[in-house]
């Protein structure tokens, strides 16, 4: 059997580099201390024989890594080589010498170096300009500027008020969703907006979430903040795509791949249903936005305390619909493997609740 090479998330991957230069870090302190005495540096995070083969003079110091050690090393010229994780300084004054015909949109001597560094080893280099007054990052041929905490906490300040708002907007549209559940009056257009709603939610908390790993110890609060907006967010878009997407036909497809779809989608197609819907497996066009969808019931189900997933998996393997599980009575319930006498007497009162509270939202 082949065996399938996961390709490496650069997004993932910059994220941990972030994480090391967060405010906080030994790293981010040593880069500070540069920046402040005004003489430039470049650093290199990682060793491999390509490292090797482009470095050139200097000293081995392999010492343990601390922000002091690495200030006045940086005094002198050339780079300073650190293990992946600075957690050590491997040498100091080192010429490093890329290939040249490296591609670069840098000027400066030390930028472009390290740029072409970074793109021939795969290792991030950090660069400190003492003119510029900036730490920049290089990794995987991007370019990324270090911003000061106060900077990025205004940047985040107002995600949040963001995400605010349409975690607002999702709260009511999937409780009108709830309602036309259990009206059965639910159509592909009802379905889009919802998951539409889901995806721009997830990618702001994204966003938000980048903002956090460079805040590093002075994003804490954010962290939590973030954490109570979308608590049990990516459950329900899990739950709601399981609910509607297609089953059955050769070209089957699953919850991830749903995700992954929607995730393609630029801002121009999320905006559109149609393009939303499509994404879901929908076979949607303009003129099919309002046909009737019928909910398997695998979200409002987990709404019913202590209900197991094999019990919920059972149940609408037994009904196929929600429909037909809010219309069974206990004595049906009571049927379907893994439920008996009380927890069918469970799910139906906890189903008449839910049915009645949603009912009464959407229109008291």
């Amino acid at each position: 059997m082949a065996v399938v090479k996961e390709t490496p998330d650069p997004d993932a991957l910059l994220r941990s580099v972030l994480a090391q230069v967060a405010p906080g870090t030994a790293l981010r302190d040593g880069l500070q201390r540069i920046l402040r005495g005004s003489t430039g540096a470049l650093i290199l995070l990682g060793q491999n024989k390509v490292v090797s083969a482009i470095s050139s003079g200097g000293f081995d110091v392999d010492i343990e890594f601390s922000a002091t050690r690495l200030r006045e090393l940086a005094k002198m010229d050339g780079a300073v080589l650190c293990d992946r994780d600075a957690s050590r300084i491997l040498a100091a004054a080192v010429q490093l010498l890329p290939d040249p015909s490296v591609p670069t949109n840098e000027q400066g001597t030390r930028h472009r170096t390290a740029d072409r560094a970074s793109r021939q080893t795969g290792m991030p280099v950090i660069s400190v300009s003492k003119s510029m007054n900036i730490i920049a990052l290089y990794l995987d041929g991007r370019r990324y500027v270090l911003e000061d905490s106060a900077v990025i906490l205004s940047k985040a300040s107002q995600a949040i008020a963001t995400l605010e708002r349409y975690k607002q907007r999702l709260d009511e549209v999937q409780g009108a969703l709830s309602a036309l559940e259990i009206e059965d009056l639910v159509t592909e257009r009802d379905v889009a907006l919802v998951v539409q709603r889901h995806e721009m939610v997830h990618r702001i908390a994204t966003e938000i979430s980048s903002y956090v790993v460079e805040l590093g110890t002075d994003g804490r609060l954010m962290e939590l903040q973030l954490n109570e907006l979308i608590a049990g967010t990516s459950e329900d878009r899990h739950l709601v795509i399981r609910d509607y997407m297609p089953q059955g036909g050769r070209k089957q497809r699953s919850p991830e791949t749903v995700t992954a779809a929607l995730g393609e989608l630029d801002s121009a197609g999320l905006l559109d249903l149609v393009s939303v819907a499509q994404a879901l497996g929908l076979p949607s066009d303009a003129t099919t936005m309002d046909n009737s969808l019928r909910p398997r019931g695998y979200r409002l189900l987990s709404k019913v305390p202590r209900l197991p997933e094999i019990v919920i998996e059972n149940l609408i393997g037994h009904f196929g619909s929600l429909q037909k599980i809010l219309s069974a009575g206990v004595e049906e319930l009571r049927d379907v493997e893994g439920v008996g006498e009380t927890r069918a007497r469970a799910i139906r009162e906890s189903l008449s609740r839910l049915a009645e509270s949603s009912l009464q939202e959407r229109y008291v």
